[in-house]
């Protein structure tokens, strides 16, 4: 449990007026409010700050503080929130109901975000944070231009949840929209993978560590495979899936972020900007797919009935509104290359599906195979494993001689856990960027033209598979890792996938 901290607040942060549109939905619920109350315990919220929740529902404001006092106490780190803490924290929490079509609503926003300033003494910061269906971005957006709500182009900020687009050219026509109303640096397109304590860390990791940065490109890496895993099926999301499937649900952002992650240069500083143009530049070197290449390298599948955890699992097509002969795949798998210096004909491979055997986000570094012939017995290659979640840890997997007469080799790990090395309890992924749009600092967010680039990584693919319809769809029984053509998608290479069994 984290105790409210008695420090005072940081002087970075200046007075902040936080409206979150759609903030009686599940984001809101489970996350938003959860890391703004946690942010509130570990003082890193500004002496005055004010949250105006804006949403369509007529509800009372004080039934609305005891739902939110609910999702706190499911989903907040911190665990049951003190009853003190709380009511001093949701005092700052204001209602606003509303459709987000109609001017009349944000007369109402202004007046509320006004009197805001009149209790701070001062223009507060504006975050505006979009927990909406996308069909509401440009609503909203058009009506805080016309109003002039968010035209502090220094101090405003706007927060976009994904997906941002459905294509490229939806992506484009977006910013396209956004970018004629506000600045671009006002403009915060969230990956809360990003956000991710071990994500962040792999900065650290390659970047001030002399050790493995000399190892980190084709001469010594075999191979990479990025892995996302989840065990939950669709279930009631299948109304979002089926127009978006596994590809643009999790490919086109936060596995393409995760490879941009591990395969970028170095930046010059820290500096939002400079991280983010060595990731532009992992993305704009991608190597594009071709029809064969689609053919070639590329799965997608679809679970059907089996079991998850033991537990009795629907086929996807069976799932509440899904089309009953739906070609939406629920699995991907693809082997993508750099074209660059450092990773010359390197494979990156990328899975990710729903209902599989194992819950993880696990990155597989797999170094080459010793050059040196000295032992009897076959060597296994070195291998570095970064799990994202659930284990939060950092492994290297090396060779070491069994105790005994005879010279006899092991493969054993070196661990870096966070759990063990450190007493703090990590901050969840949203507390940390809700924090950095407060302060400014973008880097953890997504600029108008990575997004566009990640498109036109993933579009050929997605043409192609129009063109195709059913043919080429695979199927996998839920409760398994995929179909048997994602194993082989690396067994012709010689290769196969990491097996990650999350630690206990």
């Amino acid at each position: 449990m984290i105790v409210k901290k008695m420090y005072p607040p940081d002087p970075a942060l200046k007075a902040q007026s936080i409206i979150i549109f759609g903030a009686n939905g599940d984001l809101c619920w489970r996350k938003l409010i959860p890391a703004l109350y946690n942010l509130y315990l570990t003082d890193h919220l500004p002496e005055f700050f004010f949250i105006v929740a804006v949403d369509h529902s007529d509800i009372k404001e004080e039934a609305y503080r005891k739902h939110l006092l609910e999702g706190v106490d499911q989903f907040s780190r911190s665990g049951k929130a003190d009853r003190t803490a709380w009511k001093n924290f949701s005092s700052h929490i204001n209602y606003l109901q509303g459709d987000f079509t109609n001017a009349i609503l944000y007369d109402a926003l202004n007046k509320k975000l006004k009197a805001c300033d009149l209790k701070a003494g001062q223009r507060c910061n504006r975050l505006f944070y979009y927990s909406v269906a996308p069909r509401f971005i440009e609503s909203i957006s058009e009506e805080l231009y016309k109003n002039k709500t968010a035209s502090q182009k220094d101090i405003d900020r706007i927060i976009v949840e994904k997906p941002f687009g459905s294509d490229w050219a939806s992506a484009n026509k977006l910013n396209t929209f956004l970018t004629k109303r506000f600045a671009e640096k006002q403009l915060y397109r969230i990956d809360h993978y990003l956000g991710k304590e071990t994500v962040q860390n792999i900065m650290a990791f390659r970047f001030a560590n002399y050790v493995f940065e000399p190892l980190w490109n084709k001469d010594f890496i075999d191979h990479i495979q990025i892995t996302v895993a989840e065990t939950v099926s669709v279930g009631s999301r299948a109304g979002y899936y089926e127009q978006a499937g596994a590809i643009r649900d999790m490919i086109q952002n936060h596995l393409l972020q995760l490879l941009c992650v591990i395969g970028m240069e170095s930046p010059k500083s820290l500096h939002a900007e400079a991280v983010r143009n060595q990731k532009l530049a992992v993305l704009k070197n991608i190597r594009p797919f071709t029809k064969a290449s689609v053919a070639k390298n590329i799965v997608r599948a679809q679970y059907t009935a089996g079991k998850t955890k033991d537990i009795p699992q629907i086929a996807y097509r069976s799932e509440e509104n899904v089309a009953s002969g739906s070609v939406t795949e629920t699995f991907f798998a693809g082997k993508f290359f750099i074209d660059n210096e450092r990773w010359e004909n390197v494979p990156f491979y990328l899975r990710t599906g729903k209902c599989l055997a194992t819950q993880s986000s696990v990155i597989a570094i797999q170094f080459k195979n010793t050059p040196h012939k000295v032992f009897k017995e076959d060597v296994d290659a070195n291998r570095l494993i970064i799990s994202v979640q659930p284990d939060n840890e950092i492994s290297l997997w090396f060779e070491s001689k069994v105790p005994g007469l005879e010279m006899k080799l092991k493969t054993v790990e070196m661990d870096f856990t966070y759990r063990e090395s450190y007493e703090e309890q990590l901050p969840e992924a949203y507390e940390a960027l809700l924090l950095d749009a407060m302060k400014g600092d973008a880097t953890l967010f997504m600029r108008n033209d990575q997004v566009e680039t990640a498109w036109k990584i993933v579009m050929p693919i997605i043409n192609e598979w129009k063109k195709q319809v059913s043919t080429g769809l695979k199927f996998y029984a839920a409760g398994s890792m995929g179909p048997k053509a994602a194993d082989e998608l690396l067994k012709k290479d010689g290769r196969e996938w990491y097996a990650h069994l999350p630690k206990k």
